[in-house]
Order: structure tokens, then C-alpha cells, then sequence
């Protein structure tokens, strides 16, 4: 287990707000051979929480109805086609129709089961629902949504399951209903002493027609497993190495396939000059042309490599071609939307920032399996949509979407990688051009160079101030185009956000669904504008977050420096509401806000608010010349981010210390994307190739001070938390760089225009061979 989960989650004892209270709700037994049920959303859980009014800026488009609030509603008319079934060894099973791709979703969910079912987490059985198209919305991933959108409907299943138990329990043993205890899958009678395990009512409970039941669930104060600090159900299977990933599974027939691809982003085949000489390497079966490249199936995947190397492929041009850096960034600035002109009463902040690529590669590189056969598929793979990925995959195939059969199996990271499904639909088209089963896995070169990337962008902005108040705050920010090619997890959106005008329509909806601003800042504008589509890109965490507000901070931190104001003071006068403050306060009173430190080395503090859910990070960075000239092999060190103090709010933490790893995580992301990791692009194609080249945060430069405080609950209901850390962190470090060097930071990551520190590898061929000098590079 990591040291955060030995350590104690930081919560106050504090009673939780009686958020849903005990209203009733519908519930389904179903037609089953043991007891099946599913949830009902009655009318009172679509009463929105009232939206308070802020003065003097009126609240933007995400305070009001946000991302995660549309993603919700879409879920509800079928969330009575999400089911729990008692089994006979008195386990419940649960199938979540969501992906498990390191997050915790999965013990969070058994949490809830385990609280309104009086059952032992470790008799709770959750596995990852195959793709269900009658589910529509609801089987997406993404936006921070799952804990929110299914708190309700997974905990009125299970207590219409205990009460069809114990119904059947007081038929069983000829008592009054009112008689019967239930607790950790036993039903016991108060009056005869005489008990009942679940296992033993699991058929006796169920129906032979489907009927509707109503239940209440329990209030907050009665929780005994929501809101407490669980370790993870699939711990032990993670670090033993028994948790089975899509390249873990044994299909029959199908071999390592990978592809050889092309030098520059999106190349296409023109022909192939040795195809006869390949095929006939050892171990290889097939050789075959695709749409993305060259496809080789072989008995290893060491044979793969040695087979994509050997290829002599004649390339077309790709869909960035001569495209960099400077090109793109000149591109962006041309496509800003004008700011409104200044009012000579008034004084000014104005800044542009610029963010480069990112890479969106995930620890589990790119993979999926594919039997495609006469009139059938079947596919494996982590997949977030899941039903977009059925669907567009039996469209390319010329087959119906009942005859797709895709298995959603857990991810080894995500952070918005797998809400796209191309390494499952070549998959499919190499199956099928193969006339075998194919097991294709991406090299870590083709992840980071054809592979998903957050956009490139500049974030404009300018806010003006006079007699102690900000009187307007302007951002525009422009981005590279992001693909919401996944729509919202059905095909009808994944291709209406494919049209020529309807892509940006979909990217401005989701922007203003997303940002907003957490201080009074008189009158408030951020819009979106896009440009250039040949990229890859995608909804790498958090979207447009992490570059919206490190640009909105710096700007708040030199407002701060200009009316003689203390940051965090500042902020504080300025921010919301109470919420925000509390979160801003607990990391100004644990982090020791304003201490003295040395010169070149300073403290950040910013905020973000986002999906009902809010945090402060305070971040202490080391600039000085004896840190920044660190040398360490084949590593990016320069300035190191020391202490972090987080304080999050998310309402009410299902699993404090599963919120305390998510915002871990987060953290690291945030110092990564504004320290140290991003790509470069050159001449049509990214110069990063491994993550031995892309400098995410390693261990060298994690805060050797780190401390998460999970706030007390707020609403009762849970917020969401899988992206909430990034963008405070990226942020709080921003500002902490600029307090310590006396410059704000414009470009980032900060280090992006200084020495590449890495020897990039050559595009042809397309991946590097393997290494053999494993050993003399451990450390």
C-alpha cells in the first residue's frame, strides 16, 4: 500500500448536512432466479440544488447547470436498467457500467451497496458491465461523473434488496417484519433468536414477475461505511499482479499485432517494398496494409518490434505536415477573439500565456483484442464509451451493433485516453483484413507520437481594477481543436460533435460547462475559440481547466501584487463563497502561509471550483541555482516543488482515502504540466518518444512535504473529485515560480523553450528496438 493509504485521512468530526434525508424512493424487483433489483429515480432527486446568487458578478453558465449536472440528468431514464442480484453464496453482484481504470470507482461503488445492504465490502463482487446500448448516456465515463450520477440509483437498489430480504426473511421464520435485524448479511429475529443468511433468502426473495417497491435509504447520520476511509477492493490483486488487463487476457488465437506508423501525425501508406520479406520473418503470420499503417502479427511481440523495424513503408504526408511549435503558437494568436476596449478611468492587468502539447499516454500503453468472424465481432479493451465504440465499430465492419459484442475490461490509467476507442477499432479492422484474432498493443513511441495530446493553447486575459475592486475580468482562450469525438457516450453526439460547425459548437458548450470563476470579479467573460484540427487530441484531465485557471491565478496573484494586497488575503476577500473560503483557509493555516523563506524560494496558494466540489493547493517551490542545477541521468530537474498542502471539499467523500489518492495523483499532474512534461513538435511530428523523454513528475521532484486534508461534509451529497486537483496545483506551483523568480511565468511547461535534455528518437523507424542494457540503467 502507498504511504497515504498508512496515513490517517485528515476529517473533522462533524456531522454530515442532512442532504437527501430520508425521502423515498422507487425500486424494481425484477423476474429473476434469485433476488434482482434495480432503482427507480422518483421526482424529488431531479430537484436541482438552488443556484445563490453572487454580487457583484452574476453567476457564469457552469455555477448555474455545469458539465457534470447534464451528465446526470442524461442518465436518469435509465438508471432502472442498472441492477444488483443476491447470489446463493450470499455475495452481491454488481455489474457498474462504467470503466475502472485506476480511479477507485469500483470499491466507491461497493461502498454504497455495502451501506444500504448491511454487507460486508468483502462479500460485494463488482465487475465492469459489457457495452449496453439500451443504457444511452449512461455508460460514459468522464467529467467526474460516476460517484455523483450513480450515488442514488446504486444505493436504492440495495436497499430495495435488504427489504425484499427481509420480507422473505419474515415469511421464512413466521415473524413480524418490524422483529428482524439485518447486519453483515444476516437476518436475525429479536423475538426467536433464529437467523437467516442472504445466501439462504437469495432465491426464496426473488420474483417471478417485475414489481415496483419503494424504499427510503438511510439518512447521512446513520452511514457506517460512506465516509469512511476504505482501502481499495482491488488492492491485493493490483499489487500481486492478478488484476487482469485487456494484453492479460487469453483469447484464443489471438497473437501480438502491432502496427508500423508513420514519421509524422497521421501519415498514410503509399506502398510497401518488402511485404514478401517481412512475412517471411520468424515468427510473423501476417502482414497486412491498414488505415493507420502497417499491420504484423506475430508469436511475440518482441517479433512485432523486430518486424516493424524491418518494414520499408513509403509514407504519404500526415495531417500536420511542417507543422511546429511556432507555426501552431502564430496560428492560435490569429484565431484570439478581441478583448473589449479599456476604459482610461481605470487600470489594467493584461497577460497572454501559452500552453504546449501535452501528452495524454496513460502507464497502460494503448491496446485491445479483436475476433472479428462471417457476421460477427467481438472486442476487448478499456474502454470509457463504450457503446460509441460498439456502435462506430460495427458501422466500419458493415455489421449490425447487436452483432458487436465489445467487454469492457479495467485500464491501467486513462485521465481521458480511453473515451477513445482507436485502439479497439484497429483492432477490428486488422482482425478483419487478417481474417483472424488479433491482440494489438501499442508501442510506447507510437502512444506518444500518433497517440492522443492535450491541445496547444494561449489563454489572453485582462481584467481591470479601480478604488480596491476588480471591475471586469476578460479571458479568451484559444485552443488547438479538442476532439469530443466520443460525444456524451452514444453515436448521435459522438457524430454531431464531428461535423464541420458542429464541433465547435460542442466545444463551446463544454467550455462554458466547465469554467468558471470563483472570485467577484465584477463582470465576468471567458470564451472559447478553436483552430486547426489535424491533431489528435483529446479530453486529457480536466479539459480546458488546467490552462484556464493557472492563467487566471497568476493574473489574481498579480492583482494582489499591484493593490498592495497579500495573495491570500486577496483571495479571500474576493472569492464567493463560504465553501471557497474554508478550503483557501485550511491550506493557509496547515501550510503556514506568509513564513519566512529563503530567497528563491517562495509559496503559491490558488483555488478551484468545479462539479459541486472545491479545493485549495499551497505550493512551496525551490528555485535556487543549487536545486535547478541538479544532475541526475537521463532527467529534467530544475526547479522542485517542496511542500504541497491540499484542502478539498467535494460535499461528501464516499472514500476519504480514495479521494485523498485521487487528489494525489492530481497533484503530481499539476506540478508535471507546469514544471516539466510536454511535447515538442517538429516538422510534422512530436519529438517526445518514451516516457523516458516526456518528464512527468518523477521521484526526484515530488514535494518531500505533502499533506491532503479531506474537509468535513458539506451537502450530502458527493462532488466530484477525478479531476479537481489539477488545476489548483498547476496553478499554486505557476504562482509559487513567479513569487520565487520575481517573473510571472508565461509559457509552459516552464521549461519547454530551454534544452530539449533528451537525444529524440529517430521516426524511421517508427519504434526503437528493444534495450538490453536493462541493468546497467538501474538506479
Amino acid at each position: 500500500m502507498t504511504e497515504a493509504d498508512e496515513r490517517s485521512v485528515r476529517q473533522a468530526d462533524a456531522s454530515a448536512p442532512a442532504g437527501m434525508g430520508r425521502r423515498r424512493f422507487l425500486g424494481y424487483v425484477l423476474a429473476a432466479s434469485t433476488l434482482t433489483v434495480a432503482a427507480e429515480l422518483g421526482e424529488a432527486a431531479l430537484a436541482p440544488d438552488e443556484a445563490a446568487a453572487a454580487v457583484p458578478s452574476l453567476p457564469g453558465p457552469a455555477e448555474i447547470y455545469d458539465l457534470n449536472d447534464m451528465l446526470t440528468h442524461a442518465t436518469l431514464p435509465t438508471a432502472n436498467l442498472i441492477t444488483i442480484r443476491i447470489d446463493p453464496d450470499g455475495t452481491a453482484s454488481f455489474a457498474l457500467p462504467r470503466a475502472e481504470v485506476g480511479q477507485g470507482i469500483t470499491t466507491s461503488s461497493a461502498m454504497l451497496i455495502a451501506e444500504e445492504l448491511d454487507l460486508p465490502l468483502d462479500r460485494i463482487r463488482v465487475t465492469l458491465a459489457d457495452a449496453r446500448p439500451e443504457l444511452l448516456f449512461n455508460q460514459l465515463t468522464g467529467g467526474s461523473n460516476t460517484t455523483i450520477s450513480t450515488f442514488t440509483p446504486i444505493r436504492v437498489a440495495a436497499a430495495v434488496a435488504r427489504g425484499r430480504l427481509l420480507e422473505a426473511a419474515a415469511l421464512e421464520l413466521g415473524v413480524a417484519l418490524d422483529t428482524l435485524s439485518a447486519k453483515a448479511g444476516v437476518i436475525t429475529s429479536t423475538v426467536t433468536g433464529k437467523s437467516l443468511t442472504y445466501g439462504d433468502l437469495a432465491e426464496k426473495a426473488a420474483s417471478v414477475t417485475t414489481s415496483q417497491q419503494s424504499v427510503t435509504l438511510k439518512d447521512a447520520g446513520d452511514f457506517q461505511v460512506i465516509g469512511t476511509a476504505q482501502r481499495r477492493i482491488d488492492a491485493r490483486d493490483a499489487v500481486t499482479g492478478r488484476k487482469k488487463f485487456a494484453m492479460d487476457l487469453h483469447v484464443q488465437d489471438a497473437l501480438p499485432t502491432m502496427v508500423c506508423r508513420p514519421p509524422t501525425i497521421n501519415g498514410t501508406v503509399r506502398s510497401v517494398d518488402n511485404l514478401a520479406e517481412v512475412r517471411a520473418m520468424p515468427g510473423i503470420t501476417d502482414v497486412v496494409t491498414v488505415s493507420t499503417g502497417v499491420a504484423v502479427r506475430g508469436r511475440t511481440f518482441g517479433q512485432c518490434i523486430d518486424a516493424v523495424r524491418a518494414l520499408k513503408v513509403n509514407w504519404g504526408p500526415g495531417s500536420a505536415e511542417g507543422a511546429s511549435d511556432a507555426t501552431i503558437r502564430d496560428e492560435l494568436r490569429r484565431a484570439e477573439l478581441p478583448l473589449p476596449s479599456l476604459d482610461l478611468l481605470t487600470k489594467s492587468v493584461d497577460a497572454r500565456f501559452t500552453f504546449h502539447f501535452a501528452s495524454n499516454s496513460a502507464l497502460e500503453t494503448n491496446c485491445a483484442i479483436a475476433d472479428v468472424r462471417e457476421g460477427s465481432a467481438e472486442i476487448w479493451g478499456s474502454l470509457k464509451s463504450p457503446i460509441v465504440a460498439q456502435e462506430q465499430i460495427a458501422l466500419k465492419l458493415g455489421l449490425p451493433a447487436s452483432a458487436v459484442k465489445v467487454h469492457v475490461t479495467e485500464g491501467g490509467g486513462s485521465f481521458g485516453r480511453k473515451l477513445f476507442h482507436d485502439a479497439a477499432a484497429e483492432a477490428a479492422e486488422i482482425s478483419k483484413a487478417m481474417g483472424k484474432p488479433v491482440k494489438v498493443m501499442w508501442h510506447r513511441t507510437d502512444d506518444f507520437r500518433q497517440g492522443r495530446a492535450h491541445p496547444m493553447a494561449t489563454s489572453r486575459v485582462r481584467a481591470t481594477y479601480a478604488l480596491g475592486n476588480v471591475l471586469t475580468y476578460d479571458q479568451r482562450h484559444t485552443s488547438v481543436a479538442t476532439d469530443f469525438g466520443h460525444g456524451v457516450g452514444e453515436i448521435i453526439t459522438s457524430e454531431a460533435a464531428r461535423l464541420p460547425v458542429g464541433d465547435l459548437t460542442f466545444s463551446e458548450t463544454i467550455f462554458a460547462l466547465t469554467q468558471q470563476t470563483p472570485y467577484n470579479f465584477g463582470v465576468v467573460t471567458q470564451l472559447l475559440s478553436e483552430t486547426d484540427k489535424g491533431f489528435n487530441t483529446g479530453s486529457m484531465r480536466n479539459i480546458y481547466s488546467p490552462n484556464v485557471r493557472c492563467a487566471q491565478e497568476l493574473v489574481v496573484d498579480e492583482l494582489a501584487k499591484r493593490m498592495g494586497k497579500d495573495p491570500y488575503a486577496f483571495r479571500r476577500a474576493f472569492a464567493k463563497d463560504d465553501r471557497v473560503r474554508a478550503v483557501l483557509d485550511k491550506v493557509a493555516e496547515v501550510g503556514d502561509w506568509g513564513r519566512s523563506m529563503p530567497a528563491g524560494t517562495a509559496q503559491g496558494i490558488a483555488l478551484h471550483p468545479e462539479y459541486h466540489a472545491c479545493v485549495a493547493v499551497l505550493a512551496e517551490i525551490d528555485c535556487r541555482p543549487e536545486t535547478t542545477g541538479r544532475k541526475i541521468r537521463d532527467a529534467c530537474t530544475g526547479p522542485r516543488v517542496t511542500k504541497v498542502v491540499c484542502a478539498v471539499d467535494v460535499g461528501l467523500a464516499v472514500n476519504p482515502r480514495g479521494l485523498e489518492a485521487q487528489m494525489m495523483g492530481g497533484i503530481m499532474d499539476g506540478i508535471a504540466i507546469t514544471l516539466s512534461s510536454g511535447l515538442h513538435l517538429d516538422n510534422g511530428h512530436f519529438l517526445e518518444g518514451s516516457w523516458d523523454n516526456y518528464f512527468y513528475t518523477r521521484q526526484w521532484n515530488t514535494p518531500p512535504e505533502l499533506e491532503i486534508v479531506v474537509m468535513p461534509p458539506t451537502t450530502g451529497q458527493p462532488g466530484g473529485a477525478g479531476e479537481l486537483g489539477v488545476p489548483a496545483t498547476s496553478a499554486a506551483v505557476a504562482c509559487a515560480y513567479g513569487r520565487a523568480t520575481g517573473t510571472m511565468p508565461t509559457t509552459f511547461p516552464i521549461n519547454h523553450d530551454g534544452p530539449l535534455g533528451f537525444e529524440p528518437l529517430p521516426t524511421t523507424p517508427p519504434i526503437p528496438a528493444s534495450p538490453t542494457d536493462g541493468l546497467g540503467r538501474a538506479y
